[in-house]
């Protein structure tokens, strides 16, 4: 018995049907390795990696690995976009009214898309968007003190 292969980074960016750069690698990486990122950071820590690259550029990056469905951009009322490398499993956040923290939360009940909207109006619906709002455990804990 053989173990599965898992395909490298380089490997999933072809097979999305992107070009291969050092950034572009070192993009997906970035976003994968953190925790609902905001664009400065991910340009941050991919220039520590591999030196310059522009805002623009990377703008342009997270635009085509969203497309791509490789990197997931989420927009929580009043907060920056956040990119996060948890794809494909139609996963919910929950964010602090407080502080602005943000975690992931699994799919409400079953299969994705998790809700059954009471009128789908002929859409074919396979995803569902779920936002919790509440106070993370520190900001709770700061209120009771």
């Amino acid at each position: 018995m053989t173990a599965p292969v898992t395909p490298t980074t380089a490997e999933e960016l072809r097979g999305a049907g992107l070009r291969v750069t050092a950034a572009r690698v070192a993009l997906l990486e970035t976003v994968r390795d953190g925790d609902h990122l905001v664009v400065e950071e991910i340009a941050s820590r991919v220039r520590e990696r591999v030196g310059h690259i522009s805002l623009q550029a990377v703008y342009e990056a997270l635009h085509a690995l969203t497309a791509a469905r490789l990197v997931r951009r989420i927009e929580p009322a009043g907060s920056p976009a956040l990119y996060e490398g948890r794809v494909g499993d139609n996963h919910h956040h929950v964010v602090c009214r407080s502080c602005g923290a943000v975690a992931d939360v699994d799919c409400a009940v079953g299969h994705a898309p998790c809700l059954r909207a009471a009128d789908d109006n002929g859409f074919t619906i396979d995803e569902a968007e779920v936002v919790y709002w509440g106070l993370c455990p520190a900001c709770t804990t700061a209120r009771s003190a």
